[in-house]
């Protein structure tokens, strides 16, 4: 063993846990090319940032596509295997545009001279945007490219090698490319012409942008219900679509028939939401069902109907897919277990080399009386812990997803300090039922806090948390939440930690991205001229001069989601009445993908906690 080794090892022992977790190398559920199944593309934090890999299975090579400072996970790998196209932004601001690399990480000539980037744009002519969805042609020189910005709202090109750029839909309103058929004839999309963004419909288009086919569950009912692409049957000259619907009260998979227009609903006999994806010969679906935080996977024969289980460890699976050989590769852990990508064969597919993460604890399952239903939420504490203890109520995003039993690096960092960890799947969750996800319109923010406060009040009444030692934590929309709540509910929380939030409602609608702007359209019933006094309701500044407990705020200077604008707003009112509240900016976007940089944030987190409840 070199001096060097030696050294490195000798740094890692003396690591804490929580550092172990967040530097310990991770891999993503790999893609693989449809017709070169041997060539797959990953995202790993090997170096320290999150970047694109390639993996030549037949050789067994991997290969660092990306090489970013501020990192970079959007890449799609084309059909046949030979190129990996990757988004190019600035420092996190999510506006840029598609590039793309041969699989081999050669340059094309072309005139390049030695050393230059392997890296050309993928679609000349197209202006820098925000992605929205991308589907790649098998024959190697089509793509349709979804794009959105503020001035053009969505709109989605045909683009071929050696060619311009051809539009072929536009609409203010939202809309992403879904997928293309196997044949490359036509494009599924999904759009909210009807300008609900909760809830697509679906539209099949040739590639000259003319229609097909029109799926709308949400036309002419008093309930809204929305449509998902979930893929092309993947067999040339079949125009059977997968998709998922809501038409009951939860997301299901049926077949729809672009051509002919029949339906096969599958009716599958499971609880909680259910998506699919097909096998590669087209003949049987997997299945991945999620409920009540929990995942598991399932084989649906298309001819016999018949549902078999894919056994995979309880915990949660965060992605799956059906290889050509029939095996099935899977993203799995558990809040006590790290992640792995798994095989149905036994095997780990992908291991990485060097630091291996320590685990944490398992969460308890609680349950709620709320006052829109039962509560779900998830508890971690440390091991022989005496209750009551200092709690922190970690509050996740979206709003529109939802915690499970899967490994956390954040969670388990606070149970290593003492603290016990409860996660809250509030009303506008995912995985309870369409009407649990939809209820938090027009009171936002409100409604999910009403759920929040309710298991707070169980905590401290069961014993497990001490109510002078209470935090609430999130990050985006669980960021938001933590301010609101600091404003609406002052005396419940000894101090407040938010990332990237929402905190100057209107401010954060002019200034956040085209597609965010119609998601607080659906969600708030229209924009702030409109309905000035919900979004006045539902702001975080409304309440900022009742906050009383210390407040940690962090936000990325780029971040087109929640723009720094309004942070700088809601910080202004914090500093002009002296309140006790710590900023800290970093130059990324909506959080960042550097794991030195993920680290610091935590333990400054840590520290702010530490310090004001004394421990």
């Amino acid at each position: 063993m070199t001096e060097s080794n030696r050294s490195i090892e000798q740094q890692q022992a003396a690591m804490p846990d929580w550092e172990k977790r967040f530097r310990a190398p991770r891999v993503s559920l790999p893609d693989w090319a449809e017709d070169a199944p041997h060539r797959s593309l990953f995202v790993s934090n090997a170096t320290g940032t999150y970047e694109l890999y390639a993996w030549d299975r037949a050789t067994g090579e991997q290969r660092q596509v990306t090489h970013r400072a501020n990192g970079t996970t959007d890449g799609v790998l084309s059909p046949d295997g030979e190129w990996i196209w990757w988004f190019d932004d600035k420092d996190g601001d999510e506006f840029g545009i598609w590039r793309r690399q041969r699989f081999s990480g050669e340059a094309e000539r072309k005139g390049k001279g030695d050393g230059d980037s392997a890296d050309e744009p993928a679609v000349p002519g197209l202006e820098p945007s925000y992605p929205s969805g991308l589907a790649i042609g098998r024959d190697g020189r089509t793509a349709v490219v979804g794009r959105s910005t503020d001035d053009d709202g969505s709109t989605i090109h045909v683009a071929r090698t050696g060619e311009a750029p051809v539009e072929i839909y536009r609409h203010r309103e939202s809309a992403g490319v879904g997928d293309l058929s196997h044949d490359g004839s036509l494009i599924a999309i999904e759009h909210t012409e009807h300008g609900d963004a909760m809830h697509s419909a679906l539209r099949v288009l040739r590639l000259d942008g003319s229609t097909v086919a029109e799926l709308d569950d949400s036309k002419g009912g008093t309930v809204e219900l929305g449509l998902e692409v979930l893929g092309f049957a993947p067999v040339d000259g079949d125009t059977r679509l997968l998709i998922g619907h809501q038409r009951r009260g939860r997301w299901e998979p049926l077949v729809w028939d672009v051509v002919s227009g029949e339906e096969t609903d599958l009716a599958l006999d499971l609880p909680g939401d259910v998506a699919a994806e097909w096998y590669p010969d087209g003949s049987a679906l997997l299945i991945a069902h999620s409920f009540e935080a929990r995942s598991d996977l399932w084989r649906y024969d298309i001819a016999s109907r018949e549902l078999v289980k894919v056994e995979t460890p309880p915990g949660s699976v965060s992605g799956a897919t059906a290889r050509p050989d029939g095996t099935v590769e899977y993203l799995w852990s558990s809040a006590a277990e790290p992640s792995a990508v798994r095989s149905t064969t036994g095997e780990i597919v992908l291991d990485p080399p060097g630091l291996k993460s320590p685990g944490s604890v398992p969460v308890e399952d609680v349950w709620v009386d709320g006052p829109g239903g039962r509560i779900h939420a998830l508890v971690q504490k440390p091991a022989g812990a005496t209750t009551p203890l200092p709690t922190v109520f970690d509050i996740h995003g979206g709003p529109t997803w939802h915690d499970s039993d899967s490994f956390a690096a954040g969670p388990a960092a606070w149970v290593d300090h003492g603290y016990a960890v409860v996660r809250v799947n509030y009303r506008g969750s995912t995985g309870y039922g369409r009407e649990w996800t939809d209820a938090l319109k027009h009171r936002v923010g409100l409604i999910e806090l009403e759920d929040i406060a309710a298991v707070r009040e169980w905590a401290v009444t069961s014993g497990l948390a001490d109510p002078d030692r209470l935090i609430l934590t999130g990050g985006s929309w669980g960021g938001y939440l933590t301010l609101l709540g600091l404003g609406t509910q002052p005396d419940a929380w000894t101090l407040g930690i938010a990332a990237v939030p929402v905190a100057d409602y209107v401010t954060a609608y002019h200034d956040e991205m085209e597609a965010l702007k119609a998601m607080d359209r659906t969600l708030l019933g229209g924009t702030p001229e409109e309905v000035p006094e919900r979004f006045s309701a539902s702001s975080p500044l409304t309440y900022v001069d009742a906050v009383k407990s210390p407040v940690y705020i962090s936000a990325g200077v780029n971040d087109p989601r929640c723009p720094i604008r309004q942070i700088d707003n809601y910080v202004d009112r914090l500093t002009a009445r002296d309140a006790v509240h710590e900023v800290y900016r970093y130059d990324a976007g909506h959080g960042s993908l550097v794991v030195d940089e993920r680290i610091k944030q935590v333990r400054l987190e840590l520290d702010f906690a530490n310090r004001h409840l004394q421990l």
